[in-house]
C-alpha cells in the first residue's frame, strides 16, 4: 500500500511498484488516518508511508499500525537525510526507510526486503541515524573499549555486521562476501543472540558503540 498526500507521487511510486513481478498494490492512502484505516481493513504486507501528511503524520500513523498489532511493515519514504521525522518514525516501530530519489529497482527490493522479515535503512542516512541511537545509549556514544559482546563474534559474523552497518541488505552482504543470502541470514541470526539485539537496528547500535566500526 502507498500513504502520500502527493497524489502525483502518489500514483507513481504505485505505478511503478505494479509493474515488479510478485507485488501487488492493494491500496493508496492521501493521508495518515487513512492510511491505519487501510491497513486495518486491507492488511497489506508493507506500507510506503510518508511521514508528513495532513491529519495525522506517518510516524503517529506508524504507532498506531504497530500498536495495532497489524503484521504490516512499514517503510518510510522521505526527501531529507537528516529529518527528525524519520527519526521518530522508526523509534514508532518503522521497519526502514528509503530516501525518495532512490531508483525504481532499489524500490522494489526495499518493499521485497521488507515483506521477507528484514529492516532496511537506506545507506545514505544510515550513519546519521545510527549515530543518534548511540548518543541516546548508556554509556555515550563511544565507548573506550570494545563490547565485550563483539568478542563472540566469528570473523564472518563481524564482516556481515560491519556491511549491515553500511545499510546493505542481506541479498547485498551476500554479493560482496560471495555467499548464499541464506547463509547470511543465518549469520546475522547468530549475531543477535550473541549480541542479545532484538533487531538489526540495535545489533548496527551496538557495532558503533562498541567500536567495531572505527577499526
Amino acid at each position: 500500500m502507498v500513504a502520500d498526500d502527493d497524489a502525483l507521487l502518489r500514483a507513481g511510486v504505485a505505478l511503478v511498484l505494479s509493474t515488479a513481478e510478485g507485488v501487488e498494490v492493494v491500496g493508496q492512502a492521501a493521508d495518515g488516518l487513512q492510511a491505519v484505516e487501510l491497513c486495518r481493513r486491507l492488511a497489506p504486507d508493507v506500507v510506503l508511508m510518508d511521514v508528513r501528511m495532513p491529519g495525522i503524520d506517518g510516524v503517529e500513523a506508524t504507532r498506531r499500525i504497530v500498536a495495532a498489532g497489524l503484521r504490516t511493515r512499514v517503510l518510510v519514504l522521505t526527501v531529507f537525510q537528516h529529518d527528525d521525522y524519520v527519526w521518530g518514525a522508526l523509534r514508532a516501530g518503522a521497519a526502514g526507510f528509503l530516501l525518495k530519489r532512490t531508483s525504481p529497482e532499489r524500490l522494489i527490493d526495499a518493499v521485497r526486503t521488507l515483506a521477507a522479515g528484514e529492516l532496511l535503512l537506506d545507506p545514505a542516512v544510515t550513519r546519521t541515524l545510527v549515530a543518534r541511537v548511540v548518543a541516546a545509549s548508556p554509556g555515550g556514544p563511544t565507548a573506550e573499549a570494545e563490547d565485550p559482546r563483539l568478542a563472540r563474534l566469528t570473523a564472518r559474523e563481524r564482516e556481515v555486521l560491519r556491511l549491515a552497518a553500511e545499510g546493505r541488505s542481506n541479498a547485498e552482504i551476500a554479493g560482496v562476501l560471495v555467499l548464499a543470502e541464506s547463509t547470511v541470514k543465518t549469520h546475522m541470526k547468530r549475531v543477535l543472540a550473541k549480541l542479545g539485539a532484538r533487531d538489526r537496528a540495535q545489533a548496527v547500535a551496538i557495532s558503533y558503540r562498541g567500536g567495531l566500526m572505527a577499526r
